[in-house]
């Protein structure tokens, strides 16, 4: 197995012996679908390549031709900084636990210091041993039914996979799909409340006179506050206007 030079951007997943091929490749395709490919395999039971992890992957065969395969667990974490160990059972050890949420946030703090970090995921009969778990740093505990904690391999990677994509997007901020506009420039919102403010002035809106002035400044604001698009501004002029023409016919 060889490891990258490289201080990688993402968490290596790494599967501890691995029962079925199956399971595998749906781990590698919850993997590619929130942005990650860096698996890691330690001592698959079906030996490896595993035509079944292949067509159960369907379309992420790359994560597959690019996993590390490790006879043994201290192998497949020799450039580990930093492990985390997913279980749903209650150990008897000395470890901080988190949420899967809070996992990836200190993972991505790590991984943004230079740090190599691992996420162990357990067999799927029993899931990690004792020993296995004594060489991570942190345990992360999904939080399911007491009575039914048992979680399946690709089930866990795939929670594990969309707190990783959601906590990128969060610190990318916010992201809008335009639909084929853009955001209306500020003097394209001043047209649009010049608009209103004079047809509501000809229809007596501002009244008493005396308070006309901070109703006005109330529309401004309202104005401003708003995240219009220039879809939004022509839709609202061409409201206006036909409310308009309606009150004149009539």
């Amino acid at each position: 197995m060889q490891m990258s030079t490289e201080p990688p951007q993402i968490p290596a997943f790494v599967l501890v012996r691995p029962q079925m091929g199956e399971n595998i490749g749906a781990a590698a395709r919850a993997m590619l679908n929130f942005g990650l490919d860096h698996m890691r395999i330690v001592a698959p039971r079906d030996g490896w390549p595993n035509p079944a992890a292949v067509a159960m992957a369907s379309g992420a065969g790359r994560v597959l031709d690019a996993a590390l395969v490790s006879p043994d667990l201290p192998g497949a974490l020799a450039d580990a900084s930093f492990v985390f160990a997913t279980t749903a059972r209650e150990r008897d050890m000395t470890k901080p636990v988190y949420t899967p949420e809070a996992a990836m946030q200190l993972a991505a703090e790590k991984i943004a210091g230079g740090q190599r970090v691992a996420v162990l995921f357990g067999p799927e009969r029993a899931g990690l041993e004792n020993d296995d778990i004594s060489r991570a740093n942190a345990i992360i505990s999904v939080p399911v039914n007491p009575q039914f904690a048992s979680l399946n391999l690709a089930q866990c990677v795939l929670l594990m996979g969309y707190e990783w994509m959601r906590l990128q997007q969060t610190r990318a901020g916010v992201v809008h799909e335009m639909a084929g506009t853009d955001w209306a420039q500020n003097s394209e919102i001043e047209h649009l409340a010049r608009h209103y403010e004079d047809r509501m002035e000809e229809a007596g809106f501002f009244y008493p006179e005396h308070k006309a002035q901070s109703m006005k400044v109330n529309l401004r604001n309202m104005w401003s506050r708003l995240p219009l698009t220039r879809a939004d501004v022509q839709m609202l002029h061409g409201t206006l206007r036909q409310m308009v023409r309606w009150k004149e016919r009539g």
